[in-house]
């Protein structure tokens, strides 16, 4: 860690700035690296991972790291300053996973982050592979680099979690429309334009989610295969198997359907109008050729219908639920105006501050 003196706490951070300025520092001293670490009760594991963090890497101009405490009931920010962290954001209550990584973003971007690389603090992520982790993004041919643990040799995942592993990663590729070989991969480097265009809005896990939301924002996502070190503790994350996935399916459907509206709610509809179309055929063949009478082909008019109405009322939620869709994209692209003018203006001002704290 550096033991320089600590900069201003981000809280205090002023926000003035004249536009560029940020950009302007960062090619004057190369990119700033923020390594974030969501945390909840990891005081027994952090000092693994911080001894073990690179200070310095080619091509990067400096490294910070960053804890997000996220309500814990340990000594995990007494560790995290006695091992020289002093980019520390806490949670006064357990807010959950998503909502730190959430925090850990706005705070690298209000540091003057170019690149964010987020680790855990249960020292599952091999902190000697950040380098190969961000070297995508230093050849600007991504924006998202993920950690591809390469879960179907991992010797400590079960049978089971390795099948559901693959399958979700499968599910997430569908849902995304780009390959996709570790969804739930937590080893993950942005850059500074993907970090303001990310909007977690799950509270359970941001991974499956992001991918999708980075994919239908047209960020570049690529995947580099990577070791992982042996457990120090079980998964906090994972109370349950039927929890987990319960929990991951409804972030997937969800994510699609607010990226996809119209596409999801056409899939819904095609069987209703299929087999409601099916019926009514079925009737009007028998109408035109039966010799005997129609009376006994009445319900395929009452079924048919039925199902075809359905059917087309889905399709008007859909389109409507298209409309909402287009009216966010608007917000969406309003808030990252607003977000980027508001993380520009605090890494101005809290560049100006460190020389001063020194």
């Amino acid at each position: 860690m550096r033991p320089s003196t600590a900069p201003p706490p981000l809280e205090a951070l002023p926000s003035v700035l004249a536009s560029g300025a940020h950009a302007e520092t960062a090619a004057s001293r190369g990119p700033r690296l923020v390594i974030q670490i969501p945390c909840f009760n990891e005081a027994e594991t952090l000092p693994a991972v911080l001894t073990s963090l690179p200070q310095a890497i080619p091509g990067v101009g400096d490294v910070r790291v960053l804890i997000i405490d996220d309500g814990s009931t340990d000594d995990t920010v007494a560790v995290a300053q006695a091992h020289g962290v002093h980019h520390i954001v806490r949670h006064p209550t357990n807010r959950g996973l998503a909502a730190a990584y959430q925090s850990g973003l706005d705070a690298a971007l209000r540091l003057g982050a170019d690149l964010i690389v987020n680790t855990d603090g249960d020292n599952q992520y091999p902190a000697a592979q950040i380098p190969a982790l961000i070297a995508p993004i230093l050849a600007q041919s991504a924006d998202v680099v993920i950690g591809d643990r390469q879960t179907h040799s991992i010797a400590h995942f079960s049978p089971l979690k390795r099948f559901l592993q693959r399958f979700g990663s499968w599910v997430v590729e569908l849902a995304a429309g780009v390959p996709v070989p570790d969804a739930t991969s937590g080893f993950r480097a942005l850059t500074r334009e993907a970090a303001l265009r990310q909007i977690v809005l799950t509270r359970y896990s941001y991974t499956l989610e992001t991918i999708i939301q980075a994919t239908k924002k047209g960020l570049r996502v690529a995947y580099v295969p990577i070791e992982v070190n042996e457990p120090l503790r079980e998964s906090r994350l994972i109370k349950s198997t039927w929890n987990y996935v319960r929990r991951q399916a409804m972030t997937i459907l969800r994510s699609y359907l607010f990226y996809e509206p119209l596409r999801a709610f056409l899939l819904l509809a095609s069987p209703l109008v299929v087999a409601g179309a099916f019926l009514l055929a079925r009737f009007l063949y028998f109408y035109f050729t039966s010799q005997s009478g129609i009376g006994r082909h009445v319900q395929s008019v009452v079924i048919g219908g039925t199902l075809l109405t359905v059917g087309f009322l889905i399709v008007v939620l859909g389109v409507m639920a298209e409309i909402n869709a287009t009216n966010r994209t608007l917000l969406e692209e309003l808030l990252y105006r607003q977000r980027k003018q508001e993380a520009d203006q605090a890494a101005a001002a809290h560049a100006r501050a460190e020389p001063e704290s020194r």
